[in-house]
């Protein structure tokens, strides 16, 4: 693919779409099957950069993974782990990376995780000393709080813990999903905020679907009892909610139709409330007997809460600029740790278009307008990438730069919006 992509503008947006498997619930039944003993077949697994990447460090760990057109079968660990000899590389996979730390600290040995120059720069230190708590000794190898990550495992002691909740959810998840195989019952406090919640209640579907008991209270306190074990499933992987937003804006900035035919209306993916914010801005949703489908119209500013929606950020800015008034991006304070600083990526790319924006403390104030054509820069953000292609489907002119760089989560994505075109 050529370094630049120039997206053709349409009269509006009529198609029908698949979506990929989601991303965050392949991440978690591929740990979830690569810890239980047996064989697991699960169907719609997203194929992207990330998920990749966790498979091969599950394979790096002892799973044996076949990966099919249509499905991939893992034959897992039950949760008795192989020392690799090399590093760990997790890319820019800071999913991964938290969630096969998490894993590493069940095994017995040093393992070394490591990944791209920019994961290396991402946090993870709240998560190192929420280990700590459990009995692991985890360090930054860098003492900067950041991977590469150094796991010294003795197998899982459990008890109790605290973890931050402020900089990621991911956290949290990745305690969550070891904790079955603690010596002792494992309990864990969220200290502060919990940002990007519906991700943990990803989390506890796919450990409950596997055969994992819990208990909670709302985002404050979890507790997963000792001696369960993850059973094998044959599962199938829900659309994606958060690709389904790039479809989604599309229809609402060029005032045309899509029908997304495996959404889930009702899914815990918090990227599905991004139905609610499009419909307050003056677009018609429906649902259908076997997804959804979404109307645009006039689009009108709004005041948004992005806490639970903090990937969809890029993309409600993108509609922003096309609707009338201003939109009031708050809660989102974390997205200066994502793959870029997103906050500023966006705030300097809807400038280049012409759009008046302010980045806040915790998030952006969009003027909508005109916007004008322009070189976009992607920072090597996937989302960024897919987020301002939908500019281009109204704007003329609109080119994206390194348009590889959605292979992290949507490696088809410039063939879907094609059939945008079609």
């Amino acid at each position: 693919m050529d370094d630049v992509k120039e997206i053709q503008p349409v009269a509006a947006v009529d198609a029908v779409i698949t979506l990929p498997g989601s991303k965050s619930f392949s991440h978690r039944a591929l740990i979830a099957a690569g810890l239980a003993a047996g064989t697991s077949t699960l169907r719609n697994l997203l194929s992207a950069d990330d998920t990749r990447y966790t498979a091969q460090a599950l394979r790096d760990l002892g799973c044996s993974i076949a990966w099919g057109p249509d499905l991939c079968q893992v034959s897992g660990t039950g949760g008795r782990l192989l020392v690799p000899k090399e590093p760990i590389y997790l890319g820019d996979s800071g999913t991964s990376m938290r969630f096969l730390t998490a894993v590493a600290a069940l095994g017995q040995g040093r393992f070394v995780l490591t990944g791209s120059e920019r994961l290396c720069q991402r946090p993870i230190q709240d998560l190192l000393e929420a280990l700590a708590g459990l009995g692991v000794e985890a360090t930054s190898a860098q003492n900067n709080g950041c991977p590469p990550v150094i796991v010294q495992a003795r197998g899982l002691a459990g008890g109790p813990t605290k973890v931050a909740g402020g900089v990621s959810s991911q956290f949290l998840s990745a305690l969550l999903l070891i904790a079955p195989f603690a010596a002792r019952d494992v309990e864990v406090e969220v200290v502060g905020e919990l940002v990007s919640r519906p991700y943990v209640d990803i989390t506890l579907s796919v450990m409950e679907d596997f055969g994992i008991a819990y208990y909670r209270q709302g985002y404050r306190f979890f507790a997963v009892p000792a001696g369960q074990r993850y059973q094998a499933q044959d599962y199938e992987i829900e659309g994606d909610a958060s690709s389904a937003s790039y479809f989604l804006g599309a229809a609402a900035i060029t005032g045309g139709r899509v029908r997304l035919a495996n959404l889930n209306p009702e899914s815990c993916q918090g990227d599905i409330g991004f139905l609610r914010v499009l419909a307050a801005m003056g677009c018609r949703v429906a649902t259908a007997p076997d997804g959804v489908v979404l109307q645009g119209g006039p689009l009108q500013g709004i005041q948004i809460d992005m806490a639970n929606m903090p990937d969809l950020v890029p993309t409600l800015a993108v509609v922003a600029a096309y609707a009338q008034g201003q939109t009031v991006i708050t809660g989102v304070p974390h997205l200066r740790h994502k793959e870029s600083n997103r906050l500023q990526a966006v705030a300097t790319e809807l400038a280049k278009m012409g759009i008046a924006v302010r980045e806040t403390n915790d998030g952006l104030i969009i003027t909508g307008g005109t916007p004008k054509a322009a070189l976009i820069a992607t920072y090597h953000d996937h989302r960024l990438a897919m987020s301002f292609a939908l500019a281009g489907l109204r704007t003329p002119g609109i080119r994206i730069a390194d348009p590889g760089c959605v292979a992290k989560s949507f490696p088809a994505f410039w063939e879907y919006l094609a059939q945008l075109n079609a």
